[in-house]
């Protein structure tokens, strides 16, 4: 990888612009340079701490300030049944497998053609991308790896649609081509050739981007695409969105929220294909965020933000009040972050998901109800995201001392058909401290929804028995198996991904992505 020394010259300058003579003391009291040009005495002003792209981690890892992941034998489990391999490329040894974080979208005019963009550390390149042309019954992994040019590195957090008015996949990442560390598209017909796209951000701060897209023809911004983001070269990590009609030329940052307490870019979202539109002539659009409280394991509070003019104003309710997160341990290699045991970073963050009827639903993670340290919570608006429910616990396993669940996804259709998965260590008869303990493997699980939310159906168990993987990869934070799994729905399926640990490599259970589709009764 090259240093760019000018990239850093850039950096400090515009941050020096945008803080003045207050800027915050850095971490670091000896400069050093890392492999992508970011001086270490800049991590503070950068908020690189609070950041949880793989490129910030990265450079954590390089300024001695975070641990990278290392080798480490796993338990022996019987391996889980096989669902659809997403990430199936090789790998020579576990320390070049880290396979997690997804996003997945299906073409709307051929629902067998899908795509699932993630997180995959091979080189210089956070970026992993696989198609299927069978309905998701075999998946194909894409080597080259195709967001790995174009844009310059690539730095992970993963996007992907389908424009049905444009009839192409827009896919992206973090990169480097972009500004620094901003934010690169690629487009596609087939999901399996890629034309290198645009840059919706040049930033060179930017982390935890999410996209959404307006897929119903009745709308007045009909196949208009939006880009929601955390921007920490404003403020303390402005809240941002930026739209587009064609996906050539991207509007100019709106402010969604810049105030004095950081605001996490969770998801955005909007009315689904088919719905009659609640309020206006436009689709709804939503962005999920979260008041993190400053970290560790302080309380958080859910909120929503509204736009009913394309993107161009929004305004802001919160859901619920403050709740206690999650919090088996602080991620030691960044303490700003809640571990769940034994290596993943998890806040609490869920996803929202649009129904027909004005109604609007959000889950999320946080402490579990009696001895159970994490349970998953299912709150939804009958009036357009005005006013919401009391969250009710999804998951229906008894609680129990060593039953836990987090980092739940949602999906939801014009039908009223809603689908919520997690992960789930129901049964679990011992405590999880390290990947070698037992009690450490976990399932994915499902509920649905034919009635708007209203009610929810029995278990599904999408996957048997997985071995809790390991996170041996060196050039990424040793806490970590993914932050988010954004699952989709088209034509009557819920298309659903996660991080799994069935494959072995060397002796270490490594980090893939499987892939389930769960029809919508």
């Amino acid at each position: 990888m090259k240093t760019r020394k000018s990239s850093s010259t850039f950096v400090y300058l515009a941050l020096s612009a945008l803080l003045g003579a207050c800027a915050m003391q850095p971490t670091s009291a000896v400069a050093q340079m890392t492999s992508v040009g970011i001086d270490c005495s800049q991590i503070t002003p950068l908020g690189l701490l609070r950041q949880d792209n793989l490129g910030a981690g990265r450079v954590l890892i390089e300024c001695g300030v975070a641990q990278g992941g290392h080798a480490e034998k796993t338990a022996s489990l019987p391996l889980a049944p096989p669902n659809v391999q997403v990430s199936n490329r090789s790998c020579s040894s576990a320390s070049s497998c880290t396979k997690s974080e997804n996003m997945v979208f299906a073409n709307t005019s051929n629902p067998l053609n899908i795509v699932v963009n993630y997180n995959d550390h091979n080189g210089s390149s956070y970026g992993g991308t696989s198609y299927s042309n069978d309905g998701g019954t075999t998946f194909t992994e894409i080597q080259p790896a195709p967001f790995a040019s174009g844009h310059g590195e690539n730095l992970g957090d993963p996007l992907v649609v389908y424009n049905t008015k444009l009839g192409e996949f827009f896919a992206g990442d973090l990169v480097t081509g972009c500004g620094g560390q901003g934010i690169g598209l690629w487009t596609s017909t087939n999901g399996q050739t890629w034309t290198t796209g645009a840059c919706p951000h040049s930033g060179f701060s930017d982390d935890r981007p999410s996209m959404w897209v307006d897929n119903e023809s009745t709308s007045g911004t009909y196949g208009r695409m939006y880009i929601s983001w955390n921007n920490f070269a404003v403020g303390v990590g402005a809240l941002s969105v930026t739209y587009s009609d064609d996906g050539k030329t991207w509007s100019a940052p709106v402010l969604v929220d810049n105030g004095s307490t950081f605001i996490r870019d969770v998801q955005i979202t909007g009315s689904p294909v088919g719905a009659t539109r609640y309020e206006g002539s436009n689709s709804t659009v939503f962005i999920a965020g979260m008041d993190e409280g400053g970290g560790g394991c302080a309380t958080r509070q859910n909120q929503i933000y509204k736009s009913l003019d394309g993107g161009l104003t929004w305004t802001k309710v919160l859901i619920g009040t403050r709740f206690k997160p999650i919090c088996d341990a602080l991620c030691s290699s960044n303490s700003y972050f809640a571990q769940v045991n034994p290596i993943i970073r998890h806040m609490g963050w869920g996803e929202p998901g649009v129904g027909p009827n004005g109604v609007v639903h959000y889950v999320f993670a946080g402490l579990g109800t009696g001895s159970d340290p994490g349970d998953i919570f299912y709150t939804r608006s009958t009036d357009n995201g005005v006013t919401w429910s009391t969250a009710t616990k999804i998951n229906v396993t008894p609680d129990a001392a060593f039953n836990e669940q987090w980092m739940p996804s949602l999906s939801a259709d014009a039908a009223g058909g809603v689908t919520i998965s997690w992960y789930d260590r129901f049964g679990a008869k011992s405590a999880c401290t390290k990947v070698s303990d037992p009690g450490c493997s976990y399932h994915r699980i499902a509920r649905q929804s034919t009635t708007n939310g209203a009610s929810f159906g029995k278990l599904i168990l999408l996957s048997g028995l997985i071995p809790q993987p390991a996170q041996p990869d060196p050039g990424v934070v040793s806490c970590y198996a993914g932050d988010y799994d954004y699952d989709t729905t088209l034509s009557g399926n819920a298309f659903i991904t996660w991080t799994d640990g069935s494959r072995s490599v060397g002796g270490t259970h490594v980090q893939d992505v499987e892939f389930a589709t769960i029809p919508i009764p």
